[in-house]
């Protein structure tokens, strides 16, 4: 890679249901835990529940 390249970063967008996986996000926060600036996290009621056309237009719209 030459030094005009720029290094590729994903943008991330993460799920989280509101009962697992957004507490422990949440949690990391208050504890001023850092993450990456390129990861986005959407609460939702339950994980399993996402409709595949929010995943597919988080996709469309520059999701990696």
């Amino acid at each position: 890679m030459n030094n005009t390249e720029e290094k590729f970063e994903p943008l991330i967008i993460g799920f989280c249901c509101n009962w697992c996986s957004y507490a422990g996000a949440d949690l990391a926060g208050t504890s001023r835990m850092q993450y990456p600036t390129n990861v986005r996290i959407i609460r939702v009621m339950c994980s399993g529940m996402v409709h595949p056309n929010l995943v597919i237009d988080a996709l469309t719209k520059g999701a990696d």
